[in-house]
């Protein structure tokens, strides 16, 4: 009964451990049988471990050697037995290490990681988005999720790509979404609008319903849908084309590129951040607010006091305890 038990339990080993552990019995027990014929020439059980490895592996350093006849035959079935082994074992993980990056590349594996941040859909500003996050966050690890995309070099982006549906519990769950701090779903530029706002409507109730306490992220592009974006769950919601339409006004406008350039050079050399009020800037001007904040290289552009977005307030305003700093900073 324990034999067998002993038995199942080998066989339900990983492939390379079940390998090893045979190359590693297969020595030990040569090593030990030469020993045993030929103490003199292989005084320790050491000794004789050592040429067992030496000699299956095919290195040959010839510091022991077997003399009698006995020993050279056993040396002529290990280097058949053990040679071959152990060229199996070395090909099967050159096999794997290959499959297991291919794998990686078409998106099979699942993540392991915690604490990471998940971008549904890929596209131009994903691309862009990771790159401006590589940049100010090098160590934040990124796990990209699309059913569109068949393959992304592991190694160009240093992300980890999981193929698949992102209303699918499955695909959601190999992405590690309940250790997730964050989820940004784009929209799917392949769609009309009112479909793709559909498709993120559901990316977040899916995502919500993994993950109850996750920051969900939702590009949504038509006004209407902003509210059942809410509803589904999204705590962010980022309305591009209001974003878009005032760099076209802009441009028409102004009669020269300097509008969209300004824009383009703040989002390049600057990101946007946003912090609850410190107690010692509470009951404090506006101005105040933004002097104390410049000397720390930020620059304070406005404030969010119940749920309300002020850019650029009267210098005068007075700031409460329940404000949040909207401030730019450098990369």
């Amino acid at each position: 009964m324990l034999w067998n038990k002993c038995i199942q339990f080998y066989f339900h080993l990983p492939i390379f451990v079940r390998l090893l552990l045979s190359v590693c019995l297969i020595m030990l027990l040569f090593g030990y049988i030469i020993h045993m014929i030929e103490p003199t020439h292989f005084p320790t059980f050491f000794d004789g471990i050592w040429w067992a490895f030496v000699t299956g592996s095919t290195v040959g350093y010839g510091d022991y050697v077997p003399l009698s006849t006995l020993g050279k035959t056993i040396g002529i079935i290990l280097i058949l037995a053990g040679g071959g082994l152990v060229t199996f074992y070395m090909a099967t993980i050159s096999a794997a290490t290959i499959k297991h990056e291919k794998d990686l590349s078409e998106g099979k594996v699942s993540y392991k990681g915690t604490k990471h941040l998940i971008i549904i859909g890929w596209n131009e500003r994903t691309r862009q988005l990771i790159d401006m996050i590589k940049t100010s966050h090098p160590y934040q690890d990124i796990v990209l999720l699309d059913q569109t995309k068949n393959k992304i070099s592991y190694q160009d982006h240093s992300i980890h790509f999981i193929k698949g549906n992102p209303t699918a519990d499955d695909i959601l769950q190999k992405a590690n979404i309940h250790a997730a701090t964050h989820v940004v779903i784009t929209s799917n530029p392949s769609l009309k609008e009112n479909e793709a706002d559909r498709q993120t409507i559901l990316n977040t109730i899916a995502a919500r319903g993994n993950n109850m306490e996750i920051t969900i992220v939702a590009e949504i592009l038509t006004e209407i849908q902003r509210k059942n974006a809410e509803r589904a769950g999204a705590n962010v919601i980022i309305r591009s084309n209001d974003f878009m339409s005032s760099l076209f006004f802009q441009s028409i406008f102004q009669a020269s590129n300097i509008a969209t350039d300004i824009i383009a050079k703040t989002l390049e050399q600057q990101q946007f951040c946003t912090i609850p009020i410190d107690q010692s800037l509470t009951s404090q001007t506006f101005r105040s607010c933004a002097q104390q904040l410049l000397e720390n290289n930020k620059s304070l552009i406005g404030i969010i006091r119940n749920g309300e977005i002020i850019i650029h307030p009267s210098f005068e305003l007075i700031t409460k305890e329940d404000d949040q700093l909207i401030y730019l900073k450098s990369f």
